[in-house]
C-alpha cells in the first residue's frame, strides 16, 4: 500500500474506519486521503433550507458544498489521527458516492480503499450495502470494509 483512500461518512463508525486506515497506512509509511462525499440530494436539501431562511445572505454553491465536506473530513482526521504519525489530506466532493470514490481513487493513484459497510437483516448479513458492494466489485485493488 502506497496511497490509501478512506471514505468518511456521517456515521459514528466512520471514526473507527479512519483510525484503522490511519494505523495501517502509518505502519507501511503510506499516504492517506480522507474523502467525504456530499450527494446531490443532500446538497439540494441544504440549498433549499438556506434559501428559505430570509436572513441568510450568503452563497451556497458547489464550492461551498465541497469545502464543507472537506472540512468535515478534516475534523474527523484531527479527532482520530492526532496520535498516529501518518501523512494525510482531507478532501470533499459533490456527486454520486460510488462514482466519486472510484474516480477519486483512480485520479489520485490510490491502491487501497477503506469504506464502511453495514450488516443487514439475518438473511442479508453477507451483503454490505449497495454502495459498498459496488465499490468492492469495481475498484481495481484491495478494499477493506469495516462493518458498523
Amino acid at each position: 500500500m502506497r496511497h490509501a483512500l478512506a471514505v468518511v461518512s456521517s456515521t459514528e463508525g466512520s471514526k473507527e474506519l479512519v483510525r484503522e486506515a490511519g494505523t495501517l497506512a502509518a505502519g507501511v509509511d503510506a499516504r492517506l486521503t480522507l474523502l467525504h462525499v456530499t450527494t446531490e440530494e443532500k446538497y439540494n436539501d441544504t440549498y433549499r433550507e438556506l434559501q428559505s431562511i430570509t436572513s441568510y445572505g450568503g452563497e451556497y454553491g458547489v464550492y461551498q458544498a465541497e469545502q464543507g465536506a472537506a472540512n468535515y473530513a478534516e475534523d474527523i482526521a484531527r479527532e482520530t489521527l492526532s496520535d498516529i504519525d501518518v501523512e494525510y489530506d482531507a478532501v470533499g466532493a459533490l456527486g454520486d458516492p460510488v462514482e466519486t470514490v472510484l474516480d477519486h481513487a483512480e485520479n489520485e493513484g490510490c491502491d487501497h480503499v477503506f469504506v464502511s459497510g453495514r450488516t443487514r437483516s439475518p438473511t442479508g448479513k453477507a451483503l454490505f450495502g449497495d454502495d459498498t458492494q459496488q465499490i468492492i466489485l469495481e475498484f481495481d485493488g484491495p478494499v477493506t470494509v469495516l462493518t458498523t
